[in-house]
C-alpha cells in the first residue's frame, strides 16, 4: 500500500549479522504522501458527514503521513550511523504512523457512495463457508468493532495459510497483515474521530451506519487478488 522501495534489515557498523527491523526503513525512497479519496467529503452523508471526512482524511491521515516520513528520515540517518538504540526507539513510531497510513489507505477505498447492501460471487460464497451466512458475519465483525477498547480497528481479514476469512480486532493503528499475518480485506475504523462528531459516543450507531457505504466491490477485488 505504501509508495516506497523497502529494505527490512538494519546493520550495526561492528557486526556483519543482519537484524531484522519489524517495519523496517528505506535507505532511498520516495515520501509518502496523502492519496486522494475516490469521492467528495459529502459524498457518504448521511451515513458518514462531510465534516467528519474531511477532518479525518485532510488532517488526521495527513498527520499519519507527515510523521511517519519524519521517523523514516529520523531512522534512515540512524541506519547510517550504526545506531541500532536509535533505530530500536524509533520503530514505535514508524508502526504507529505507518499503521495509520496503511490502515487508512485501505479504509477509503473500502467506502463507497454507491456501497452498502451484500456482497455477490467468490466473496459471498466464502462468507457463508466461513461464518454461515451474510449477516452472520455482520454481527460477529460489528460486534468485534464495538468490543474495541478504547482506539483501534475491525477488520474482515484473509488467512492464506488456512485459506479462510478470519475477523480481528487491531489496537491502535496496528496494521493487520504486519500484526496478524492477515491480509486486510475490510476495515472499520474504530477511532473516536472517525464517527465522534455525528455519533458522539454512541460507536454501535456508526457501525450500524457504516455498512450503509461498504464498497463490496472493492472488498471482493481485494479478496480476489490475494487469493492468487
Amino acid at each position: 500500500v505504501l509508495n516506497k522501495t523497502a529494505s527490512f534489515s538494519f546493520f550495526s557498523s561492528r557486526s556483519s549479522a543482519t537484524l531484522i527491523a519489524p517495519l523496517g526503513c528505506l535507505v532511498s525512497r520516495q515520501k509518502h504522501t496523502l492519496p486522494d479519496l475516490p469521492y467528495d467529503y459529502g459524498a457518504l452523508e448521511p451515513h458518514i458527514n462531510a465534516e467528519i471526512m474531511q477532518l479525518h482524511h485532510s488532517k488526521h491521515h495527513a498527520t499519519y503521513v507527515n510523521n511517519l516520513n519524519v521517523a523514516e528520515e529520523k531512522y534512515k540517518e540512524a541506519l547510517a550511523k550504526g545506531d541500532v538504540t536509535a533505530q530500536v526507539s524509533l520503530q514505535p513510531a514508524v508502526r504507529f504512523n505507518g499503521g495509520g497510513h496503511i490502515n487508512h489507505t485501505i479504509f477509503w477505498t473500502n467506502l463507497s457512495p454507491n456501497g452498502g447492501g451484500e456482497p455477490t460471487g467468490e466473496l459471498m460464497e466464502a462468507i457463508k463457508r466461513d461464518f454461515g451466512s451474510f449477516a452472520n458475519f455482520k454481527e460477529k465483525l460489528t460486534a468485534v468493532s464495538v468490543g474495541v477498547q478504547g482506539s483501534g480497528w475491525g477488520w474482515l481479514g484473509y488467512n492464506k495459510e488456512q485459506g479462510r476469512l478470519q475477523i480481528a480486532a487491531c489496537a491502535n493503528q496496528d496494521p493487520l497483515q504486519g500484526t496478524t499475518g492477515l491480509i486486510p480485506l475490510l476495515g472499520i475504523d474504530v477511532w473516536e474521530h472517525a464517527y465522534y462528531l455525528q455519533y458522539k459516543n454512541v460507536r454501535p450507531d456508526y457501525l450500524k451506519a457504516i455498512w450503509n457505504v461498504i464498497n463490496w466491490e472493492n472488498v471482493s477485488s481485494r479478496y480476489a487478488t490475494c487469493k492468487k
